[in-house]
C-alpha cells in the first residue's frame, strides 16, 4: 500500500510541478513585455521632456522676449537719461 501511495504521489507531483514551470515561464514572460512597454513608455516621456525644456528654453530667450516688447507690443527702451533711480539709504539692507 505504501509503495502505491508513492506512487501516486509521483503520478500527481511530476505533472503539477511540470504546469508550475510553465505557469511561472508564462508570468515570467508576461513580465518581460510589461518591462519593454514601460521602457519604451519612458524613453517616450523623456524625449517630450527634452523637446519641452528646449521649447521652454526658446520661448524665455531675451532675444525673443525683446522682439515681442518691440514688434507685437511696440514698446521702446528707455534712454538712461529718462530713467530716474531712488535709493534709500539707512534701514536694515533688505529695501523695506
Amino acid at each position: 500500500m505504501r509503495r502505491f501511495f508513492l506512487l501516486y504521489l509521483l503520478v500527481i507531483t511530476i505533472p503539477v510541478f511540470l504546469a508550475s514551470i510553465v505557469w511561472q515561464s508564462n508570468r515570467y514572460q508576461n513580465m518581460e513585455n510589461e518591462l519593454s512597454r514601460l521602457e519604451q513608455t519612458q524613453e517616450e516621456w523623456v524625449e517630450s521632456n527634452k523637446r519641452l525644456i528646449a521649447g521652454i528654453a526658446e520661448y524665455s530667450s531675451a532675444e525673443r522676449i525683446e522682439e515681442i516688447a518691440r514688434y507685437q507690443l511696440e514698446l521702446k527702451k528707455i534712454p538712461p537719461e529718462h530713467l530716474l533711480q531712488v535709493k534709500i539709504a539707512g534701514g536694515n539692507g533688505n529695501g523695506f
